[in-house]
């Protein structure tokens, strides 16, 4: 009987350990997957993009795309999605140059042709380097500039504004289908697999919530906040976007779309024109 229980307690042991191993290394794999290949896009090519090299805080080179247009209607910092690089990324946003946006999107470290390893910390880091080379090298002084954070880049958009020593020159932060908490929503994605469920709060607490969104979001004011979240988001569920709006302060809106996908919302003409219109009402 007592070695019965002893087998039982080994053979437990052996799997909260390989459950461990597995679960933990595939924590930061739920932020980052980058990709290095770049991938051909004729309209990236018709408004032929200055490429823009930078530095951030640490050393890490990066890369990005400056999309210029004359007498622009205003410029916007894109900060993207989790995977793959920016080559993917800007189709989602295209349309807002073809709308007379000049519009900056740079990849963070280990994506695409910018140097290093994604981490919490860095890849926040990297956005504090993409706006202060979007004020000081890219753009005229007075110009109007709009933050536009979407999924992992809406959290990276968050601490930036609310941190910034720029935040003075950002005219409205834009979110997108953004979790509201790093734990949280690896607690939530870790829950998801049979294996990781009886684990998800210990190894929760293994990511770095510093930069989590709802330790920020209320800093983000005088300057107006957008929130947008989908009701039918696989990814991200629509109770983050909810909690952000609640945490924030004024002058904050909140749009919910039915558009079904993640980051899918501005795939819909009318959303796209919704959006235009609250950008020309920014003062």
């Amino acid at each position: 009987m007592t070695g019965g229980r002893m087998g039982t307690k080994r053979y437990l042991f052996f799997l909260l350990f390989v459950a461990f191993l597995l679960v933990s290394a595939g924590c930061t794999q739920l932020f980052f997957k980058p990709g290095k290949e770049f991938v051909s896009d004729p309209m990236v090519q018709k408004y032929a993009p200055e490429e823009v090299y930078f530095t951030s805080p640490d050393g890490v080179n990066l890369y990005g795309w400056y999309f210029k247009r004359p007498e622009a209607r205003g410029t916007i910092l894109v900060c993207h999605g989790n995977v793959e690089n920016i080559s993917t990324h800007v189709k989602l946003d295209l349309w807002l140059v073809e709308a007379g946006y000049n519009l900056f999107i740079f990849d963070y470290r280990g994506y695409g042709r910018s140097g290093g390893q994604p981490d919490v910390k860095g890849v926040h880091r990297d956005a504090e380097a993409a706006l202060e080379t979007l004020i000081t090298r890219l753009l005229h002084p007075g110009s109007r500039i709009i933050v536009f954070g979407k999924s992992l880049g809406g959290a990276i958009a968050t601490h930036l504004v609310a941190t910034s020593p720029y935040k003075g020159r950002v005219k409205a932060l834009i979110l997108d289908s953004v979790f509201s908490d790093y734990r949280m929503i690896a607690r939530e994605k870790i829950a998801e697999s049979i294996v990781g469920w009886p684990f998800q709060y210990p190894l929760s607490f293994l990511v770095n919530d510093d930069y989590s969104p709802l330790k920020t979001i209320r800093d983000i004011a005088p300057i107006p906040l957008l929130i947008v979240y989908g009701t039918d988001d696989p990814i991200v569920p629509g109770h983050h976007g909810r909690l952000l709006y609640d945490a924030a302060s004024e002058p904050k809106t909140l749009w919910v779309s039915s558009v079904p996908g993640h980051v899918k919302s501005f795939s819909d003409t009318a959303f796209r024109e919704k959006l235009l219109n609250y950008l020309a009402s920014l003062p």
